[in-house]
């Protein structure tokens, strides 16, 4: 399994592209490591994952809640176009912060801190 992929995928947007990140291939410690880099940026007092890319990076997260935060931290994997993200962050209401690990948009939206932005724009 690899990080970066050649061929022909649909994302989960919808989307086609001739490349992905599949994050699937990220272990255990990679999102421990990733998780604290992240809580030593962000603060929150509860995490939420996008399913099912985020799933894992929120678990990872959860040991970097601070009690007395009210700021939500919605995280995922990858995002490309947000949508996913933006429809969440409707549903929870209140103080909502986003993190992905990658993003491959150079349009990602302000309240989402990428940990590695990705936007060349090749399919």
């Amino acid at each position: 399994m690899s990080l970066f992929n050649r061929g022909k995928f649909v994302l989960h947007s919808g989307g086609e592209s001739d490349w992905k990140i599949d994050c699937d291939a990220l272990t255990d410690g990679d999102l421990e490591t990733l998780a604290w880099l992240i809580s030593n940026r962000v603060v929150f007092g509860k995490v939420i994952g996008i399913p099912t890319g985020g799933l894992r990076l929120a678990k990872s997260l959860e040991k970097y809640i601070t009690k007395d935060s009210n700021t939500t931290l919605l995280v995922d994997d990858v995002l490309t176009t947000g949508d996913s993200m933006e429809k969440a962050k409707k549903e929870i209401g209140g103080r909502v912060s986003g993190v992905v690990l990658f993003t491959r948009t150079e349009n990602c939206p302000i309240w989402i801190y990428p940990v590695f932005h990705f936007a060349l724009d090749v399919g």
